[in-house]
Order: structure tokens, then sequence, then C-alpha cells
């Protein structure tokens, strides 16, 4: 039994719902649902300086109605199943709604439990995680506190969102205990399952220098997959050639979980089918391989960009455009050339700004500054200049 039925049904009011929902009423549009169970909107990208002791957890938190745009009809509620066949989807409620179109952005999963023992180690012990809104001010507690010891900062394996923050907090740490006059008694240690700290050989070659710079001891092929909180020490296991199984002390832990779709989608129709089960799209276009009218964008879409806010900028105008297409039968003409920006915060100072496609190409907004180094401009950039137009402009169509 059909609830309701909306023109356009976009599940996920969080980034890129938001966005494509603002900037289709814009075009005119007027039936559009969004599909959020969230009283609270986030903006995440600030979580690393919370977590950094340069910024308040409570601004990046607005209620989700005063960003829900004007015309638009919330449904607060959970999705739970899609049958794209019959163009349906079910909440956790039972509630179901028909689209003509359907637009798919719930965001990602964090999978705490993929690491053992790290999900009833966080929060206390000196484990935190800026992946979490309560965690990240638990961050700073941790790192403002540690005068001496082990410091352990973690990335995992397979896409994540901002997949810079976590050795953005390591280099935020280190500045700090540097200008404590700490860094000298404190081991830091930063373990990627990566060959090198980035994929294009230029901006690794700068993170290279800063990380030693900071006598951060790098773990490349390598990840963490166990958390003994009672030991206060962590498994690290090797990803690749080069990389080797070891067991690190610490005393502060920062640690970022696998992440993959929501559980929903991977076990759904619109799935990949793999481990991630991300929504499977062309990666151009943005449309279903399978379902025509189906559409999905951010992190939840299994375009293989870097998963960011800068992304989902640069897929919604896209996906709006060929929304429009397939609901008026023209082919469709927008297309997305994989675009991230992945703002790396290296000091309480300086940020580098990488911006790249799929082809690994740099792509600068700013050709004037060297986009393979840190700048003091950017640090700006990131701590007001995003923060204002996401809200300001993207939230709202303009940007």
């Amino acid at each position: 039994m059909v609830t309701a039925k909306h023109r356009i049904v976009i599940v996920g009011g969080g980034t890129a719902g938001i966005s494509v929902a603002a900037r289709l009423l814009r075009r005119g549009h007027s039936d559009v649902a969004v599909i959020e169970p969230s009283d609270t909107h986030y903006y995440q990208p600030l979580w690393t300086l919370v977590g950094g002791g340069h910024a308040k957890a409570s601004t990046t938190a607005r209620p989700e109605a005063s960003v829900m745009p004007r015309g638009a009809t919330w449904i607060r509620n959970a999705a739970a199943a899609v049958d794209p066949d019959n163009n349906t989807v079910t909440c956790v409620d039972g509630a179901v709604y028909e689209y003509d179109v359907l637009v798919v952005s719930p965001g990602i999963q964090l999978d705490w439990d993929r690491v053992e023992g790290l999900a009833d180690a966080l929060g206390s012990g000196g484990v935190s995680s800026n992946y979490r809104f309560d965690l990240a001010p638990r961050t700073w507690d941790f790192i403002k506190n540690l005068r001496s010891g082990t410091a352990v900062f973690t990335m995992p394996s397979g896409p994540i969102k901002c997949a810079g923050a976590p050795q953005k907090i390591a280099y935020l740490a280190s500045d700090y205990w540097r200008s404590q006059g700490v860094l000298s008694d404190i081991d830091v240690h930063l373990v990627v399952p990566t060959p090198r700290l980035f994929g294009i050989p230029a901006i690794a070659d700068s993170l290279d220098a800063i990380a030693a710079d900071y006598g951060i001891t790098v773990h490349t092929n390598a990840e963490v997959t166990s958390v003994d909180a009672d030991a206060h020490k962590v498994g690290v296991t090797a990803t690749g050639g080069g990389g080797s199984d070891t067991m690190l002390s610490y005393d502060v832990l920062h640690a970022v979980p696998h992440q993959s779709a929501p559980d929903w989608i991977k076990s759904g129709p619109l799935s990949t089918g793999d481990t991630g089960g991300y929504v499977e799209i062309d990666k151009h276009t943005m449309q279903h391989v399978r379902y025509p009218n189906v559409f999905s964008l951010g992190d939840a879409g299994s375009s293989p960009n870097s998963k960011t806010g800068a992304a989902i900028r640069k897929q919604a105008p896209v996906v709006v455009a060929n929304v429009e297409a397939f609901l008026a039968g023209r082919p469709l003409p927008a297309s997305y050339n994989g675009y991230a920006s992945c703002p790396i915060v290296t000091s309480s100072h300086a940020m580098l700004l990488a911006e790249f496609d799929y082809d690994l190409n740099i792509t600068p907004s700013f050709p004037l500054l060297d986009p393979t180094k840190p700048h003091r401009s950017y640090w700006y950039l990131k701590k007001y200049g995003l923060p204002f137009m996401y809200w300001n402009l993207m939230l709202k169509g303009l940007a």
C-alpha cells in the first residue's frame, strides 16, 4: 500500500540531498520530497578542527529544519529498502513512497566493528575519532593533556569520506605538541594502507617532508586491525608489499573506521554487489547503470572519486541537469569529471588544498598558489570561507 507519491524522491537530507533538492526547487520542480530522519544537520569537514582544538563542535551543527529547502516535502523517516522495479521506497516504519525519479544520497556507514575492540574502546583511555560529532571534542581533550608517550593515528583500507582527515589530525596534534615544547617527548605514528601519503606524487613529496619535520613515523601499506584497550596496544597488519605486521603501544589513539554503503543499500538491488556495496552508477552521468530513473551522488555512490563535500558540489548540478533531461525524455547532457578537493591541514596556520579529477590531474581553483604546498591563506579558507559557502550558498543551491 503506497503512502504517497512524489515526482522526485531524494533519500538523505545531508550535503548531497539538500543541495540537489534546493537546485531542483530553484529550477521550478514543485514536487520534491526528501526522506531524512535526523533533526540535526552537521558540517562534518570542521570536525578535524574541533579535534585539533581550533573550532567548537556546536558551530558544526544546525537544525535540519533550517537547511531543508522551502517547498520540499520533508519525510521525517529513515529509508529501509528500494524496489526499483516498482519505483518505491519503503521506510523503517513501513511507509511506502512512490517516485518517478529517485535520487539516492543516504551518506556512508561507519563500520566501527570491523576493527576488533575499537567500538568498545572509543571515548575513553585515550581512544577517540573525529568521525563522530560527540567524539571530536574528546580527541582534543586527549591531545592537549598528553605531555609524553605514544600517539597513533590510523587510516583504514577502502574508500572513506574525506580521505585526508586521518592524517590532518596527526599534523594538528604534532603542531600543538611542538608549540607546547613536548613534541620531542611524544612518539607519533601514522598508519596508512596506501603506498604513500597521497596518490599524487608531488603532493605526497610535500606531505612526506611535513611528516618528517614533525618526526612522525609513517607506516605505509598497513592498517590497524585490533585495539586492546586494557593493554593500550593496537595490532597493525600489512595491506600490501612493504607493509609489516606489528604491535604499537599508545597513550592517545585517533582511529578512523572502515566505511561502506548503508546496509540496506548493500543488500538491495541498487548495489554494486561488492564489499562496499555502493549504488552502482555511471561515473560521469551519475545515473544508475540498470535503472535509468535512479540517480545517486555523494558518499553512497560508486563513482571512484574521493568522497568529499567538494565532489558533491560538482556532482549536484550534474544530477539536477540529468534528472531534468530524463524527465523530459532527452539525452543526458551533463558529465562529472571526478573533481574532488582534499583540504589537508598541516599546522595551526597552513593548509594544502589538493584538487584533482578522475585521472589524478591537479585542477587548482587558485592557480597562483602552488597546489602541492601548504599556504596560510588556505587555512582561513578552511576555517571561515568553506563553512560560510556551505551554509549560505551550497545548501541553498547557489554554489
